[in-house]
């Protein structure tokens, strides 16, 4: 099956760009809140993580249901479902009276995140790769926002962050209601179920070992530079989702020209060298903004490649590898970091890197000859 690019209009981007914006100010917005969330309830250093795990945790749960639900209702049904669920969690969060609300709000906020970012990515993916790198862009926008909003308004208050992301929400809908929502596309032939299967596994697996690399670069980044004596470690962090931005936003804009396969392969590369890099401590810092720009366009790519391979319906499937990634390479970083200092950081996002060029490369190969095989036997 071969993706035709849609051209890039308010009718295919409105309600998708700005609910990606808004969940681009909420998802990041956790950490830099935490020591409100400690202030305010009371929790312990060790305790105020949860709050962000739950809501990986919910978005993790929503989409494998959020994939089945596509093929019984619209996806407009489900986006503006989401839109209004993730208004109503980001309101109980900021006014929660209790820790316990409060986490299982984010956890509901994390169920919204998910079904909405499913619905969204599949109908974009189909769209092609300018299309879905320019709402992920648009994620990245928000998420080098989003510390900023929590550091002016979280003073004032707790709950003003989550005023704004509802606020955001609330945007969204009523794009949704001028703009409407695209269509999933009706599915196609299809290869046979044991040859889905086998590419199935390769992209479950390459996204885990991407949201690792993507999570592991921005979460530890701070406490890398930091162990190494690099003083502005918010500024290079900060660089890092510059250069993310900056990578979907070129993505967007000159991606369409490139194979999805061979782009991320390049992208995977140039990530793998930057963390090979990030070991020696007088580079690491300049390794940082060059890892954000080779891994920005790896999701949305990696998402129209899998459309080209897969059935549509099966990507919000593949959302639920990233969140394992999002939750299992960050506190296997942390071990190493225990372990063995500062420089298990790039260490293991070297492997993960080589991990996914390897996987890149098994289902380029892959692809090449079923190919072949099935031009050679035509049906």
């Amino acid at each position: 099956m071969t993706v035709a690019p849609a051209p890039l209009s308010l009718r295919l981007l409105g309600a998708g760009g700005a609910a990606f914006f808004a969940l681009g100010v909420l998802q990041p917005m956790y950490g830099p809140l935490f020591p409100f969330f400690q202030q305010q309830f009371g929790v312990s250093t060790a305790s105020v993580g949860v709050i962000a795990s739950a809501h990986f945790v919910g978005s993790a749960i929503s989409p494998p249901l959020a994939g089945v639900i596509l093929t019984r209702i619209s996806t407009r049904r489900v986006v503006v479902a989401c839109l209004l669920l993730l208004a109503v969690a980001a309101l109980l969060v900021g006014f929660a009276p209790s820790w316990p609300l409060a986490v299982g709000a984010a956890v509901v906020g994390g169920v919204a995140q998910g079904g909405l970012s499913s619905a969204v990515n599949a109908y974009l993916a189909a769209a092609g790769t300018r299309a879905i790198n320019f709402a992920n862009a648009l994620f990245g926008l928000a998420s080098m926002l989003s510390p900023l909003v929590a550091a002016w308004l979280a003073p004032q208050g707790l709950m003003w962050p989550f005023v704004v992301v509802a606020g955001l929400a609330t945007v969204s809908l009523l794009a949704a209601r001028i703009w409407g929502v695209p269509a999933m596309p009706r599915p196609e032939a299809q290869a046979p179920m044991h040859r889905v299967g086998r590419s199935m596994t390769l992209f479950v697996v390459m996204l885990i070992c991407y949201v690792g690399l993507e999570v592991g670069f921005g979460a530890w980044g701070g406490k890398h530079m930091t162990g190494i004596g690099v003083g502005q470690a918010a500024l290079i962090v900060s660089l890092y989702w510059g250069g993310f931005t900056l990578g979907r936003a070129l993505a967007s804009a000159f991606g369409a020209r490139f194979q999805p396969g061979p782009l991320v392969l390049g992208c995977a590369a140039l990530a793998t060298v930057a963390a090979v890099l990030g070991t020696v401590p007088a580079l690491a810092p300049y390794t940082y903004p060059l890892a954000g720009l080779a891994l920005g366009p790896v999701f949305g790519t990696a998402m129209v490649w899998a459309a080209q391979v897969l059935p549509v319906r099966f990507v919000p499937f593949l959302l639920v590898s990233g969140s394992v990634g999002g939750i299992l390479v960050p506190w296997g970083i942390g071990l190493g970091f225990a372990r063995s200092g500062p420089v298990a950081v790039p260490v293991i996002l070297t492997g993960l890197g080589i991990a996914l060029c390897v996987l890149v490369m098994v289902t380029l190969r892959v692809r090449r000859v079923r190919v072949g095989t099935d031009a050679r036997f035509p049906a």
